[in-house]
């Protein structure tokens, strides 16, 4: 029965009993996809026939892809069936008129910088939800349907049809009311209680009174405009009259469905809504604000009988009749786009066995779309959503006959210093495809704004003519929503499909005699002991512990207890869970308990002799306890699982690793991609902490994270004594995953103008239909990829736009939208294509492509297809855009580091070749491609080397009183380095400090703190704080490296000597090595095959 959690573990227990994703962190498209139901298309060709006619050349096949229990893995080819056009029957009004505008309590908005809750301002949140399998009881009539609507846009499109049942194992299934459609996968809210009240955040800009809601009855003349924040019942009553207008917006026969894809609001593929519509006088596809000339004192008419108020009521603030914005509309884009200086220097032919110094001194920058500045400077920032063309070609011909790829690389849940969030009673998006309003919308007049990825024309809405920052009525393009190209909404309750959930944090602890030898229990309890009141969270946080070796060990965590008890399950065939009510806790109401848990739970096993691993059994266990409720599984594991379900064998032999064929990339069973879709379909992810010496078959225990949005992390030969660097960086990376944001239940769509197509996406989720993303978590530090491709011809257009919208649960319990929206120039020439190249966006897709490639096919396909996309797409340069043929190997200026890159890739230990790498060592490289945002993955395949013996204040950055050095950025080759100088490489996860023979003797002293070379310890990991300019300035350089990423790079100081030298030489990646050509000798391949 029940032991004090102190009882040794080998006592006899009783025994018997049982349980969504965005792109650029995954699975399926990642380097360890199952070889069972399932399996991917390739995604990269082997070597096309270098003279196949236009349109033939793909990057991405698309095969028939069976589906696991009807899901789509991610990485999957999606054949999306085309955009039907727009069928509404316009009716032809005589003139915009404005409508009644609302009363306060119907327009409560204030706008924020994210964060910045003002003291006691957390939401109350309702603590006494219930959530279980089935609903609360309800008379099915009096249901109400809660849909992505918004008042006065029309109501919520149905999603695609899909294949098959798109209910995930367990998820809840609720009636449909009597005589409406059938419902898939729709959950009815439970009970009757009101929605969570949102309330207001403080002002977006500090120096402003607060904002606050319209005042009643219509416009405010300028001295009586009210400020101050509106009141958490007028939000609440403005949530209430959007459901009311839910409800009443479904009547005009259109399909209502109760699920994530209805909320989030359909893609491309909803059915258009057939409903009047302003008429769409011309499909002038051109981005601004500018209104066509309109009769005077248009404002001043009303609609007939349009109750309370009179039209000289209607005068504006600022006295202006319509908006005073230049017309941003053919001559948008800059000058005709080929006669700038700059853009000649993108084009400028670079002959590269010439060149030799094209690595520039500064890190590379994206580059700047040719837009209109005016646009330009509302465009998206390029750390959260980039495209690798930033000139879009017309036509997919025009696309493959440039041979680059198509695709945007997303990191949309990254931290930002700057973050508006509106809190408003409505939220504007397109009736037709549920786009976002966003900066590149068109205001045809006040009343109508046309959407720029569907060029439908909407109505807009009586509450957002008032604008909350300046309070003025009557302008709606000055409307935060409008100014922002990210943005971050507090949704209303009709964006739920149950009440928020709270955050669920359980730990599943690995406690074999392995495990506890290792010391890992140490660190990681410890670790949670100091960060425990930092976990993101409130009130109703809840916590919970599982340990296993070949049984199951839970901890009851009952108030009143004086100890912890621990519960053990040995029938690991059918496992149960004893006293469910007490293993999950209120963190703030047992503190006491769990941290007397946490302090003697290292000591508990120390006299264990039990090898064995139930790691398939545990995460069973987990999932039954979390399933409830949904939140996280951090599960930590040091070995090959061995017994109960998902037991493995080892399947790495030493001497066959450089063996491109027997390569053992895929999963050997399915157990865990399974488990993985069932946490999803119940908003569970699992994050994996391997902490392993031995081979355990990374390929096969990473599903759990890939499909349930999860993270991997890799502590190769972890041990506490044996490998002291790896329990700091242990301990700095657990830091930062246990307090860092998290977001709860949420859902990814990616949006794009009519014309453009997804079809692959790549990254750590679940394909829940066709282009909705699954995330049961989303953290800060994922990256997201997807591909694309040109689905019609994109005539007429001179822009197209693309737009994120990640809907979310925060650790507070608030539902929020983050929405990022890119708007890029469509081009006609091939020219053009090659000059709005981004050679690192280029090479983050690749990248992603080639792990899948990998996986389908082999991992020598996957290198060749990396060559191929440099030889077809120099080739493609030079036959179609070079009109004086040169000698050497010409490349465009924007893609003239294109080569050094993809040899910088074949070097990476995810696709090199020989017998140093091991075989989990190169699964986890092939998930951080997958899981990591461009920044990093850039930094890992192509490190920064700098020369630091010799750092000065020039050029320096000060950041909080802190100089930090600034040296230029190094080739990576042996020849750039002198014996006389120290230099220091930043590989991203690590970073090596190389110490010349003859590097100065201040430097030693001064840095190193050592009276010479010969006195630098072997295995010197740190730099000692000393009070020199010199250490000052070397130890702030390498700190403000570590700041900038969610990582912890141990430093190694290395000499001649040093057993790393090798690691330190392997990332010089212009240097032959044992298996790799040198830079010079890759780029004369090039030549050879371009030249063909």
């Amino acid at each position: 029965m029940a032991q004090p959690a102190g009882a040794p573990a080998g006592q006899q227990p009783y025994s018997n009993g049982p349980v969504q994703n965005q792109l650029m962190h995954s699975p399926d498209g990642q380097g360890y996809s199952p070889a069972v139901p399932g399996s991917y298309s390739h995604q990269m060709p082997a070597k096309v026939t270098p003279h196949q006619s236009s349109g033939q050349y793909s990057y991405s096949g698309s095969q028939n892809v069976s589906q696991l229990n009807n899901y789509q893995g991610p990485g999957q080819t999606l054949n999306r069936p085309p955009v039907a056009a727009f069928s509404g029957s316009p009716v032809q009004q005589p003139g915009p008129v404005p409508q009644v505008l609302p009363p306060a309590l119907q327009n409560s908005a204030a706008v924020s910088s994210a964060g910045s809750f003002p003291p006691g301002a957390s939401p109350p949140v309702l603590s006494n939800w219930q959530y279980s399998p089935t609903p609360v009881s309800q008379p099915l009539g009096a249901q109400t349907s809660h849909l992505a609507h918004v008042p006065g846009t029309g109501s919520a499109q149905p999603p695609s049809s899909l294949s098959g049942s798109t209910n995930p194992p367990g998820s809840y299934q609720y009636a449909a009311s009597p005589g409406g459609p059938s419902l898939q996968n729709s959950y009815m809210k439970p009970g009757t209680a009101p929605p969570p009240v949102t309330q207001p955040l403080t002002p977006l800009h500090p120096p402003r009174p607060p904002l606050g809601p319209p005042p009643v009855g219509g416009p405010p003349r300028p001295s009586t405009a009210i400020a101050g924040p509106p009141s958490a019942q007028s939000l609440l009553k403005s949530a209430a009259n959007q459901e009311g207008d839910a409800r009443s917006a479904a009547t005009d026969g259109s399909v209502v469905q109760n699920s994530y894809d209805a909320i989030e609001g359909g893609g491309l593929m909803a059915t258009p809504h057939h409903s009047p519509a302003a008429p769409n006088l011309k499909m002038n596809r051109s981005v601004g604000y500018s209104y066509p000339a309109l009769p005077p004192g248009y404002q001043h008419t009303s609609p007939p009988g349009a109750p309370g108020m009179n039209a000289s009521t209607l005068q504006y603030p600022d006295g202006s009749k319509h908006f005073h914005q230049p017309a941003l509309g053919p001559n948008h884009l800059t000058a005709s786009m080929g006669g700038l200086s700059l853009q000649q220097e993108g084009l400028r032919p670079v002959n590269l066995l010439q060149e030799r110094n094209i690595l520039p001194t500064t890190l590379l920058k994206a580059p700047v779309p040719n837009l209109h500045e005016d646009i330009q400077k509302l465009n998206c920032n390029p750390e959260l959503f980039r495209c690798t063309l930033t000139n879009i070609p017309q036509t997919q011909a025009l696309l493959n006959k440039a041979k680059l790829p198509l695709g945007l690389l997303l990191h949309p849940f990254k931290d930002l210093s700057q973050l508006p969030v509106v809190t408003s009673s409505i939220i504007v998006r397109c009736r037709s495809c549920r786009t976002y309003i966003n900066p590149f919308v068109s205001f045809l007049d006040q009343r109508r704004w046309k959407c720029n990825l569907c060029y439908r024309v909407n109505d807009v809405p009586d509450e957002f003519l008032y604008n909350p920052v300046t309070r003025v009525y009557g302008e709606p393009h000055k409307r935060p929503e409008v100014q922002n190209a990210t943005i971050e909404f507090m949704a209303p309750s009709e964006y739920m499909l149950r009440p928020p959930q709270p955050p669920v944090y359980l730990f599943v602890f690995d406690v074999s005699h392995n495990a506890i030898e290792t010391g890992y229990l140490n660190t990681v309890c410890q670790t949670l002991l100091d960060n425990l009141d930092s976990l993101p969270g409130n009130t109703r946080t809840k916590i919970g512990f599982i340990t296993f070796d070949s049984t199951i060990h839970f901890y009851s965590l009952q108030e009143g207890l004086s100890q912890p008890q621990m519960l053990i399950v040995s029938d690991i065939e059918d496992v149960f869970i004893p006293m469910p009510e007490n293993l999950l806790v209120n963190l703030n109401e047992n503190k006491e308990l769990i941290q007397d848990l946490l302090k003697t739970l290292p000591q508990m096993f120390t006299k264990s002799l039990e090898t064995q691993s139930a790691l398939g059994p545990a995460l069973q266990a987990a999932f039954k306890l979390m399933s409830p409720t949904g939140g996280r599984i951090t599960v930590f594991q040091t070995q090959l699982p061995s017994v109960g379900m998902g037991a493995l064998k080892s399947r790495e032999e030493p001497n066959q690793r450089a063996t491109a064929k027997d390569i053992h990339l895929t999963p050997s069973t399915d157990f865990y991609k399974k488990l993985a879709l069932d946490c999803s379909g119940q908003q569970v992810a699992v994050d994996l902490f391997l902490l392993s010496g031995q081979y355990s078959d990374l390929a096969s225990l990473g599903c759990i994270s890939r499909y349930s949005a999860g993270s991997v992390y890799y502590y190769q030969s972890y041990h506490h004594k044996h490998n002291p660097v790896q329990v700091e960086k242990l301990q700095k990376e657990l830091k930062r995953y246990l307090t860092r944001k998290i977001g709860f239940e949420a859902v990814m769509r990616i949006r794009c103008t009519k014309g453009l197509s997804i079809h692959t996406f790549h990254g750590n989720f679940f394909v829940r239909s066709t282009d909705l993303l699954s995330l049961p978590n989303v953290n800060p530090d994922a990256g997201y990829a997807v591909q694309m491709s040109v689905e019609e011809s994109l005539t007429d257009m001179q822009v197209v736009s693309f737009q994120s919208a990640l809907l979310y649960t925060s650790s507070k319990g608030e539902r929020r939208i983050r929405v990022h929206t890119m708007c890029l120039p469509v081009v006609t020439t091939l020219s053009d294509v090659y000059l709005g190249a981004d050679v690192q966006a280029i090479t983050g897709l690749l990248a992603n492509m080639a792990v899948d490639r990998s996986v389908s096919a082999t991992l020598s396909d996957a290198r060749d297809a990396l060559v191929n996309a440099v030889i077809d797409s120099l080739a493609a340069y030079r036959s179609s855009v070079l009109s004086i043929q040169q000698p050497g190997l010409t490349a465009p200026h924007s893609l003239r580091l294109f080569p050094l890159y993809i040899l910088a890739l074949l070097k990476q230990k995810a696709f090199q070749t020989g017998t140093n790498t091991r075989l989990d060592e190169r699964i986890f490289t092939m998930c951080q491609v997958k899981n990591q945002p461009l920044v990093y993955l850039m930094l890992m395949t192509h490190p920064s080397l700098y020369r630091v013996d010799n750092l000065t204040d020039e050029g320096a950055l000060n950041i909080n009183d802190r100089t930090i050095p600034q040296p230029p950025l190094l080739q990576l080759s042996v020849e750039k380095l002198s014996r006389d100088g120290a230099y220091l490489m930043d590989a991203g996860s690590v970073m090596f400090l190389w110490i010349g023979k003859n590097c100065g003797q201040g430097f030693i002293s001064q840095v190193l703190g050592v009276p010479n070379y010969g006195s630098i310890p072997q295995n010197m990991t740190h730099l000692p704080e000393l009070e020199t300019a010199e250490s000052i300035r070397t130890r702030a350089f390498i700190s403000w490296l570590r700041e900038q990423r969610p990582f912890f790079p141990i430093l190694y100081i290395i000499k001649d000597e040093s057993p790393l030298k090798s690691s330190f030489l392997q990332n010089m990646i212009e240097d032959r090595t044992e298996s790799a050509l040198s830079y010079y000798e890759f780029l004369l391949h090039i030549q050879q095959q371009v030249n063909k």
